[in-house]
């Protein structure tokens, strides 16, 4: 039954996902209990059930997991119980695993996993412990010639509904650590940590500093260069988003960092543009090995209702600032669809992010032509765990699909992206109603007539939707707004002009 998927998705979404978690501690059976909630979250159901093994030790417990969840002093505990029992009824996991391994620009990575050039990987304690947890690599927080003075606070969120965080905004600026310091900390992660793959992120005020700041970072031992032309926040003209919103810029400072450096360089490019194809096309003509895509979107957070200030606040003020998070992960696939279509940049690696959290997220970057990719929100949020269920969920997919190698699904879904006008308009694809699976809420009725065709009636006697097909457009809206996934796409496309006949 659905049922059992939407209590296991509301459940495990409730849990605080806490550090050295007080359920785990109290398992009786040694259970991993908080790795397996993490692994249902984060979308890896198949990796939990192995984690559980093939007999469940739940049933005849009293449940002391349940009674030590921390969840519990807000409203109530998870209902552990329950996700074990659904998660020992999986058998998914039994599909094996394959290697992840990627060459990129030239570079060998053991996975397509890096950390973003942001404060998630600023120095070396964070990086090395990112590195020992399974990241592949790391864009280093961008290094300047010039060190910011940052404000503070300088981090909001957008919640909706239960979650607290849906989009983040963030009003900081490049590496608060000297360039002595910076280098230091690139040496030493090379020296202990050769196999890991660094992208040292740049940012230049001059053809000059973007000349040298190449020359630094290929000294200290970084594998790639990554120029920042897309920060949406700093402070002066001529920097971030600014050069990457300008050809003539572009070309420039590519070129310039070109001539310091004979590593593989990558453009970062902005979202706060129509066309990123254009500037992305300038940077590759300018001596670009490839592009980074996107960073963050110029953003208003909010204004609060009691005192008008938007969020950070900082003295009462705010600013633009860049925008991340899973909501934004739309409009980065958009913006990578676009260059892999652009003759002049298809054939360009591309590192993606934007909104990638869980190993599905990446799998659709992936598939439209990315060759790695990148995550700063989501550690942000959860930590650097994250990457156990981002590898072992990946892996497992390309298997079950039959894929031997990560290349095989680079860029493998770009051709069921096609022009509106080359889309089937003569055939409507008609909803399906579940009525064991309905729970009469009225929402596809509600949704319907005030926002769709007014193709839902409800029974007066029952209180069950039923669909009026004379009106239907097959939009789906109802599927989408159903809270008990009572209402399914049929599986029989019906002819529009058959339809008329009738």
């Amino acid at each position: 039954m659905a049922y059992e998927d939407i209590k296991l998705k509301s459940e495990t979404g409730r849990c605080l996902l806490c550090h050295n978690a007080s359920c785990s501690a109290n398992c009786p059976n040694n259970i991993p209990v908080a790795d397996i909630i993490r692994s249902v979250r984060f979308e890896n159901k198949s990796g939990a059930a192995e984690k559980l093994g093939k007999e469940c030790k739940c049933e005849n417990c009293n449940a002391p997991c349940k009674e030590a969840c921390n969840r519990g002093k807000i409203d109530k505990p998870i209902d552990i119980p329950e996700i074990m029992k659904v998660v020992s009824e999986d058998k998914g996991h039994e599909s094996g695993r394959i290697d992840l391994s990627v060459d990129f620009c030239g570079v060998h990575f053991e996975n397509p996993f890096l950390l973003s050039s942001s404060v998630v990987g600023s120095n070396y304690e964070m990086v090395a412990k990112a590195f020992e947890m399974g990241w592949a690599g790391v864009a280093f927080k961008t290094i300047g010639l010039f060190t910011p003075n940052e404000v503070s606070p300088r981090f909001a969120a957008l919640e909706k509904e239960e979650n607290p965080l849906i989009g983040f905004k963030n009003i900081e600026q490049t590496s608060d650590h000297s360039i002595e310091e910076n280098i230091d900390f690139l040496k030493r992660l090379k020296k202990d940590y050769p196999s890991k793959i660094i992208v040292a992120s740049i940012m230049g005020q001059t053809e000059e500093e973007w000349t040298e700041l190449a020359a630094l970072m290929e000294q200290a031992g970084a594998d790639i260069i990554e120029c920042n032309f897309s920060c949406p926040q700093m402070v002066g003209e001529g920097l971030g988003s600014d050069v990457g919103t300008n050809l003539e810029l572009v070309r420039k400072y590519t070129a310039a960092t070109r001539k310091g450096t004979k590593l593989p360089i990558l453009a970062k490019m902005t979202p706060n543009i129509t066309k990123m194809e254009e500037p992305a096309a300038a940077a590759m003509e300018a001596g670009a090995d490839g592009l980074a895509a996107i960073n963050t979107i110029k953003s208003i957070m909010n204004v609060n209702p009691q005192n008008l200030a938007s969020a950070p606040s900082v003295v009462g003020k705010s600013s633009i600032g860049g925008y991340s998070g899973k909501s934004v992960k739309p409009i980065a696939l958009r913006f990578i669809h676009d260059m892999k279509k652009d003759p002049r940049t298809a054939k360009a690696p591309i590192s993606g992010m934007g909104g990638i959290e869980t190993w599905k997220d990446a799998m659709e970057f992936i598939a439209l032509g990315c060759g790695t990719v990148q995550v700063t929100t989501a550690v942000m949020q959860y930590g650097y765990r994250i990457i156990d269920d981002m590898i072992d969920g990946l892996s497992t997919y390309l298997a079950s699909k039959g894929y031997a190698s990560v290349d095989e699904l680079i860029g493998a879904a770009l051709d069921n992206v096609i022009d509106p006008g080359a889309l089937d308009r003569s055939t409507i694809e008609f909803p399906k109603f579940d009525r064991d699976a309905c729970v009469k809420c009225g929402r596809c009725y509600l949704s319907c007539y005030d926002g769709g065709h007014q193709a839902i009636e409800i029974n007066p006697e029952t209180g069950a939707p039923t669909l009026i097909p004379s009106k239907c457009v097959g939009c789906q809206l109802c599927t989408l707004v159903c809270p008990a996934r009572a209402i399914k796409p049929s599986e029989v496309r019906i002819s529009k002009e058959r339809l008329k006949e009738r």
